[in-house]
């Protein structure tokens, strides 16, 4: 009975190592395939870039604001200067808002509102972002036309405002994450010191937790930069560079989706356009690579 009992086990050891075993091996054959496709978008993409250069100099497609392919004429500085704008613009009106709103929801907000509270933005960040664009374009610019009195309400500040209410529901959740991380018992050394909630939030709270707030922030800044629709429909799609909040300018995702289907490929046109892809692409690199960096850290 011993000797069956003790044959069953191992052969269940046995099979329980090779599941493993299997398991493991997926796994890593599933992220191998996952990092070769990464480097092959990378690669495609920045060939069919590249070629760009073939035709372009790299002065003229970085420093010039001249796009007009049927003269072949192609600057993109208009829409990179654009998606930079837009995306600084964004942030800055929208971290301020959604770094109050992750200190309200952990700290401030009753059991029962956050109850409420907190579904709302899982469901904030589930609304379409053509949604968005729709209540930019019927909403927005005809305000923003009235109330500053410019000739039309279209340009950088209109797409700003639209893309800082979609960046709230990232920058809240996870900087509400990283709020909720730091240790209690520096919140209660500070409280048992005499300090105030306030003064506690605002001295020990907030830069404990920077690391993931800076997260929050450069994730919703990424947001900003690749967002397409939205800021299509109210940015007023103008390749110049633009010269006022209120000007009409274009960025590089919305320049894209505009013309990419109307290019023959392997040709000048698409070929820019394929760099302004990789130049996007790069962009996110970076940014998660930042995200990386700041997350590594510790929050004290």
């Amino acid at each position: 009975m011993k000797e069956t009992l003790s044959a069953d086990k191992n052969l269940h050891d046995q099979r329980r190592k090779f599941y493993d075993r299997l398991t493991k091996q997926l796994f890593a054959a599933c992220a191998v395939f996952m990092a070769l496709l990464v480097f092959a978008i990378f690669f495609f993409v920045g060939q069919q870039g590249i070629d760009t250069f073939h035709e372009v100099s790299p002065f003229e497609f970085f420093l010039s604001e001249q796009w007009d392919p049927f003269e072949n004429r192609y600057g993109a500085l208009g829409f990179i200067s654009g998606s930079f704008f837009v995306a600084a613009l964004a942030t800055s009106l929208g971290a301020p808002l959604g770094i109050a709103g992750a200190v309200f929801l952990a700290k401030v907000a009753p059991r029962r509102l956050y109850d409420i509270m907190k579904p709302a933005v899982g469901l904030y960040m589930a609304i379409p972002s053509v949604v968005y664009g729709y209540i930019g374009l019927t909403v927005v610019v005809p305000f923003v036309r009235e109330f500053f009195n410019v000739p039309v309400g279209f340009g950088l500040f209109s797409a700003s405002f639209i893309l800082s209410i979609m960046l709230l529901p990232t920058i809240i959740s996870i900087s509400e994450d990283a709020i909720r991380a730091v240790p209690a018992n520096l919140e209660e050394a500070s409280l048992a010191m005499g300090a105030t909630h306030w003064q506690t939030i605002w001295h020990i709270i907030l830069p404990a937790a920077r690391p993931g707030i800076l997260t929050a922030v450069i994730l919703g800044m990424a947001r900003a930069i690749g967002e397409t629709m939205a800021v299509q429909m109210v940015i007023g799609n103008s390749p110049k560079v633009a010269r006022s909040l209120f000007s009409p300018a274009s960025t590089l995702p919305g320049q894209i989706v505009l013309e990419m289907g109307n290019t023959p490929f392997g040709s000048t046109w698409s070929n820019s356009l394929f760099m302004m892809a990789f130049v996007l692409l790069l962009l996110s690199v970076l940014m998660i690579v930042a995200v990386r960096r700041l997350a590594s850290r510790k929050l004290v």
